[in-house]
């Protein structure tokens, strides 16, 4: 999985959570609860199996997909 389908999966995620955001106005590396207007029990919603140490590098969407791609097995040979 790239960084293109990661950032999709991010966005779709934060969707699913917030149906009524607009992830065109979205801004990759900024805080996206702050400004998409996520509460603490949606944003819990979305991290739901990540260890709590984990939070801060999810705050933004940048930070969401280094995050997922730091964890993916690395490619076959």
């Amino acid at each position: 999985m790239n960084d293109t389908e990661l950032r999709q999966l991010v966005e779709s995620v934060i969707h699913r959570v917030a149906p009524e955001a607009d992830l065109g106005r979205l801004s990759p590396a900024v805080d996206f609860r702050d400004e998409l207007e996520i509460d603490s029990m949606d944003f819990l919603i979305l991290v739901d199996d990540i260890p709590e140490r984990d939070y801060p590098q999810l705050s933004t969407v940048d930070g969401c997909v280094a995050y997922l791609a730091a964890r993916l097995p690395a490619p076959a040979p």
